[in-house]
Parts: C-alpha cells; structure tokens; sequence
C-alpha cells in the first residue's frame, strides 16, 4: 500500500452526496405546494437560513427540530406566508420539505465507483458527518452507498462535530487505525480540510458539483498515491 494511508474518510454532504441539489430541489417542490414561485432570492435565502441555523445545531444552542422549525419561521414570510404558531403544524408542514429533499437524494456521479476502488485497494472507508444518526444512515442506504462504507460517525452519536479533532480521532478509533495514517476528503475547507489537519490526518480539498467525478478521482487517487509526507490540497 503506497503512502502508507490505510483508510479514507469522507464527508456526506457536498463529497458523496449532492445535497445542494436535492434541497434545491425539495425547495421548490415545497415551495409550488404552498403556493408561492421559487425565485432565485427565495432559494437563496432558504439555503441561508439552512446554513445558519443548522449551525446554531452544531453549537448547541438548539435542538435539530429547533433548527428546522427557525427555518420555516425565517423565510416563510419572505414568502409572504405567515407562519404557523403551533409548533406541530411547523414540523408537519417541515415534513413536506423533507419528503421532497429525500426523494432527492442522489449521490455525486463517481462517488460509488470511487469508493469500490478505495476498497479494492486494501483501505478502510468511514464516513464521518456533522448529522443526525438516522438521516445520515439514511442518505447511504437510500443512495446506495451503505455496503460500500465500514464506519459511519455522526456528530449526533460521537458527540463531537467538525472541526472538533476529537471527531476525527474517533472515526480513526472506530476504523482501528492512527490518525496519521488516514486521508480525509472532504468540501470545507474549515470544518473538513482544517479540522483533519488538526487531528493528525491528510486532507484533500474537493468540489464535485464542479469538479465532477473526473476531477474528485484524480484528486483523491493523487493525495492516496502521493509521496509520503504529502499534505494534499
């Protein structure tokens, strides 16, 4: 095994999984059911109130059902809609999304393939993702990617969410390797490529909704096949 790596570990969302799409997508979907156009600046303000609250989850400063109903209360109105006050009718109308955006679920064209070769390889996979246990779970088994990954931590079961190192140390753990034999792939440059860093891990940078599956292989192969003592951006 060159460059001495033993295991890879991915991000979900954004690596493997096109969630900027499906949530797009759920959006607008949502969006035609309560009436209103999705227009470019309510999509946007949507993603950012996402972004924001969910956020607000991995501090801890709420729950993630807080999270989702603070969104419906944020852009709802920017819709033009007033939202429910009753917190049941905001996750039942949540739910509406949600259905959407899990139909939606896709996985980045190459990121199977990428894994199977990963795996024929000799390397370990784990998946480490600042989620929820079930969601997370979800997403791979729906998109197809569940058999394909042997260790699988969400920030909600470990405790720790990314950048934390003690994320990163305890994927490593459960992988059975040391951090500094571990390559990490993700698409943030903090929480992934920072956070990885920090743990002892090698990191690799990558953008597959606009490097596409060519591009993140090459990427990642080059980071696995690399000198030893690289530090692969």
């Amino acid at each position: 095994m060159t460059n001495g790596v033993r295991a890879v570990v991915f991000d979900l969302d954004g690596t493997l999984i096109d969630h900027a799409g499906a949530s797009a997508h759920a959006v607008e979907d949502f969006l035609r059911q309560v009436g209103v156009a999705a227009t470019p600046a309510l999509l946007d303000t949507w993603a950012e109130a996402e972004e924001r609250h969910l956020e607000r989850w991995r501090r801890g400063e709420v729950d993630f059902a807080e999270q989702r109903r603070a969104r419906l209360v944020e852009v709802l109105p920017v819709a033009g809609i007033r939202p429910p006050r009753d917190l049941r009718e905001l996750d039942l109308l949540f739910g509406r999304y949600l259905a959407a955006y899990r139909a939606a679920w896709r996985p980045f064209v190459g990121s199977a393939a990428l894994l199977r070769e990963i795996r024929d390889s000799g390397r370990a996979i784990g998946v480490l993702t600042n989620g929820t246990e079930e969601q997370q779970r979800d997403k791979l088994v729906t998109t197809g990617l569940a058999d394909l990954v042997d260790v699988v931590c969400t920030s909600e079961r470990i405790g720790a969410t990314k950048p934390d190192r003690r994320a990163f140390e305890r994927v490593a753990d459960e992988l059975g390797v040391p951090t500094g034999v571990c390559l990490f792939v993700g698409d943030d440059p903090h929480r992934d490529v920072d956070g990885a860093r920090a743990a002892g891990m090698r990191a690799v940078l990558v953008d597959p909704a606009r490097d596409g599956d060519g591009g993140v292989r090459s990427l990642v192969l080059s980071a696995l096949h690399g000198e030893s003592g690289s530090d692969p951006r």
